[in-house]
């Protein structure tokens, strides 16, 4: 296997990881930087990994009963100031419009940062009787916040995302909405991206303002910080009841629905990219990569090599393998394998003379630089089981990594040093926002990331960090 550092266009990543990145996500012509400081052009390759991340949640919403709709980038400023909380939350990171067709406007746009308040306002017209509910609707959208600090993909003034905004009549429903999506986008890091992810609820000082409580999937980076990647909230009645969302119930009463948001975003891109790549460019789990194999005929003019090339293509493409054919005579098989290579395409399949000789065809998987020989006549089968494996190791090998970087802490001074050293810390949390504020200031950063599910015995368990009795264990890092 050689799998070294082969490309030197791109910054080694323990020389400098940041750039590292960001030259990965130029010269695979994933997006490029647009003209307006802090938003980005997402380009073909990189807007088609977004279209995988989309049909399969696609898919998986639709199972739950959601169905797409759109509502309007704007915000009527005096609609976005009657939830207070979210308002607060939100404040600093608006991008308001005060003139329209050259006057002033009375009641400023805001640029949606989100549209809980625009679903909740269609809600309140729409919704009259408990035969209205559920409501599970989706939308996929752009929205705008105004970060001081971008980074393509992790963090811009503009992303991509869905977001899922629901109405149910009661609690058990709407909470099981949530968990149900969370589950949705657990699955699709382990059946689309070969991401794992630590996956649990928000602390209070954490979670979504406005939100009861707040759910997410975290990934971690390999320089140790987390990337939260997708969250759910139950949103409980407080939307409900600032907009006037109101309903007959079953014995005839007003009734205020319980409501939830959802949604994930193109961080997931970001998070692909960093999980999986190495020193020469993307490395591409083959259900999300745009193209899974590369044919690459080596001596074109030999006769038989270009048209064996082609039937492979036609038999791959009858199978539902997405595939290129590179037949351009102006670059050689050398600049070929390194472009492929930085694009992270799973499989290579290179067929010369000599192989078509003896009915071959050299197989190059990207993941590990592997090189095997695979007879034509058994590629049919050959490929989706060598897709299914690399996938499948794609993802162990990260389920490994997270494992390996999880760290038990006893002190403040413990915790510190792991994630100095890329660790995340595992400890008794009191639950107080006092005391994560103290962790934030002494860790340099450090946040309370996600608080599992499943959770040990807290008998006699208290926090390190006080000394006060524990609420529950959580994981602790610095994050994107």
């Amino acid at each position: 296997m050689d799998n070294k550092k082969k490309n030197n266009a791109i910054t080694s990543r323990d020389e400098d990881f940041a750039q590292w990145y960001t030259d990965v996500c130029r010269k695979a012509e994933l997006m490029d930087y647009s003209v307006a400081k802090g938003f980005i052009d997402y380009l073909p390759y990189g807007y088609a990994i977004w279209e995988g991340i989309q049909g399969y949640l696609n898919a998986r919403f639709k199972e739950i009963g959601s169905s797409n709709v759109y509502l309007p980038t704007v915000i009527p400023e005096s609609l976005f100031n009657k939830e207070k909380e979210h308002v607060e939350g939100f404040a600093p990171e608006t991008l308001v419009a005060t003139y329209g067709g050259g006057q002033k406007l009375s009641d400023p746009l805001i640029i949606r940062p989100t549209s809980e308040v625009l679903f909740s306002n269609l809600y309140k017209r729409i919704v009259k009787s408990y035969r209205d509910l559920p409501k599970i609707y989706n939308q996929w959208c752009s929205v705008v916040r105004w970060e001081k600090t971008t980074r393509p993909f992790l963090r811009g003034a503009e992303f991509l995302w869905q977001e899922g905004h629901c109405l149910f009549e009661t609690e058990e429903e709407a909470r099981k909405n949530a968990m149900d999506v969370l589950g949705i986008y657990q699955k699709m890091g382990e059946e689309l991206l070969a991401v794992p992810f630590l996956t649990g609820y928000k602390s209070e000082s954490e979670k979504f303002a406005g939100a009861v409580a707040t759910y997410a999937i975290e990934a971690l980076m390999p320089d140790g910080k987390a990337l939260q990647s997708g969250t759910t909230h139950y949103l409980g009645q407080g939307f409900g009841k600032s907009f006037g969302i109101s309903y007959l119930g079953r014995h005839n009463t007003l009734e205020t629905p319980h409501q939830t948001s959802w949604g994930v975003s193109t961080r997931l891109i970001g998070a692909l990219i960093m999980v999986h790549g190495d020193d020469n460019g993307l490395v591409l789990p083959p259900k999300i990569a745009p193209v899974q194999v590369a044919i690459v005929p080596v001596k074109m003019d030999a006769p038989g090599v270009l048209d064996t090339a082609r039937k492979v293509k036609d038999k791959f493409l009858s199978m539902g393998i997405r595939v290129k054919l590179d037949d351009d005579t102006s670059k050689t098989p050398g600049w070929k394998f390194a472009e492929y290579e930085m694009k992270g395409i799973p499989l290579r399949l290179e067929i010369g003379p000599r192989d078509l000789e003896r009915g071959e065809m050299v197989l190059a998987k990207r993941v590990s630089g592997e090189k095997v020989t695979a007879k034509i006549e058994d590629l049919e089968e050959a490929i989706p089981a060598m897709l299914e494996t690399i996938h499948h190791e794609m993802y162990e090998k990260a389920l490994s990594f997270l494992k390996s970087r999880i760290k038990e802490v006893h002190s403040l001074e413990e915790l510190k040093a792991a994630l100095d050293e890329g660790y995340i810390g595992y400890m008794p949390h009191d639950g107080e926002e006092e005391t994560e504020a103290l962790i934030k200031e002494k860790t340099a950063g450090g946040t309370c990331r996600a608080i599992p599910f499943d959770q040990p015995d807290l008998e006699g368990l208290v926090s390190p960090i006080s000394g006060k009795k524990a609420k529950y264990c959580a994981y602790f890092a610095r994050a994107y």
